[in-house]
């Protein structure tokens, strides 16, 4: 876990808020905070991640952003017991900006703030922008850090192969996304489900994946709290 101002949260400390962090929350990278500007946004995310409720769960299940300027008017039966444990931590008003990578859940952003922020709805498209550049830092790098640490467990194969660019094509169209951040897909597929990129790739083509579906069981980051 990392407790860190590094480049992940730094843009987003120029905000009024007093603290951020950034945090993962489905498969295949697991929940764990990645990056917090200081111990006061640490603490936020973990107590959250420690109850499985929270402004930063709702914003990834609901799938868009949580805005809560004043937290004591926060609807009682919102999160209970989150919202009493982060009010107990001292804070005034957070924020949560869901973070995905095409139809591929990735975590969030939590915005944290001692008293009322000054963060506007006018405020949140430039942010959740910038929560979807995170996202994709945040997919690429977990991902690489699992090859790293377990070298040999999964395999990509050589991305000039037919068949995976073939498959990235089919999966961009279905999800809306770049070419890229279809490929990104396909290797968190891949490393969720203990196959090779070329395995799934044939899937895809086969048309046994959809990852436009949201029903779909095979892409990964469907589970949530």
């Amino acid at each position: 876990m990392m407790h860190t101002a590094d480049d992940l949260a730094a843009p987003y400390t120029v905000l009024p808020v007093d603290g951020v962090a950034i945090s993962t929350l489905a498969s295949p990278l697991g929940a764990e905070t990645v990056a917090a500007s200081n111990a006061f946004a640490a603490r936020l995310d973990e107590i959250q991640l420690d109850l499985g409720e929270g402004p930063i769960w709702q914003a990834v299940r609901d799938r868009h952003p949580v805005l809560r300027p004043e937290l004591g008017a926060a609807g009682p039966d919102e999160w209970p017991t989150a919202l009493a444990a982060l009010r107990a931590a001292g804070t005034g008003a957070v924020y949560a900006f869901p973070m995905h990578v095409g139809t591929l859940t990735v975590g969030t952003v939590g915005l944290y703030a001692t008293l009322g922020s000054t963060i506007t709805t006018a405020d949140a498209s430039g942010i959740e922008g910038l929560a979807g550049r995170t996202a994709r830092l945040v997919l690429a790098r977990g991902l690489q850090r699992a090859v790293d640490e377990r070298p040999g467990e999964w395999s990509s194969g050589p991305w000039s192969r037919r068949e995976v660019h073939q498959a990235a094509g089919m999966v961009a169209a279905q999800t809306g996304t770049t070419p890229d951040d279809a490929l990104l897909l396909l290797r968190a597929s891949a490393f969720a489900s203990g196959q090779s990129v070329l395995q799934v790739s044939a899937r895809v083509l086969e048309r046994e994946i959809d990852f436009g579906d949201p029903s779909g069981t095979d892409a990964p980051g469907r589970n949530t709290p």
